[in-house]
């Protein structure tokens, strides 16, 4: 078993074109944060991510791509996200509000909501979020 395999997957949105955009702008070094919601993860039964954490960043094949590490780790409400943490996103985001406009079209999409098992799913102001500074290790 090569040494990556062991570790959890970092998957960037559902598969399909959002992913492999966001899995391109990692790869390519403009993407160093990541935003989710805190919610997720007491839905999915998962720990919040810590500064040190290691995971295989895959692609909408599945494919591992790369390792990457967790730098920074912040619990926060989402409107308190500042513009730096935005723009390191990497989709090219200049406002907080481009930022949160497409985030809240994620999080309000139909799938994103089956995903939590809420389909009146909403967010706002006070939304508890995860923020992740990112860095990739290598690439495989």
């Amino acid at each position: 078993m090569t040494d990556y395999q062991s570790l959890p997957r970092a998957e960037f949105g559902f598969p399909g074109p959002l992913r492999d955009r966001l899995v391109a702008a990692v790869l390519s070094g403009a993407k160093t944060t990541t935003t989710s919601l805190a919610a997720g993860y007491r839905v999915a039964g998962e720990a919040l991510p810590r500064p040190g954490d290691r995971s295989v960043l895959v692609d909408s094949a599945d494919r591992p791509l790369a390792v990457l590490e967790t730098v920074e780790v912040r619990v926060l409400p989402l409107g308190e996200v500042e513009l730096r943490h935005a723009v390191d996103e990497g989709e090219g985001h200049t406002t907080l509000a481009a930022w949160r406009a497409d985030h809240e079209e994620f999080w309000h999409s139909a799938e994103f909501r089956a995903s939590l098992g809420d389909p009146e799913f909403t967010v706002d102001d006070r939304t508890e979020v995860v923020t992740e500074r990112l860095r990739v290790l290598r690439r495989l």
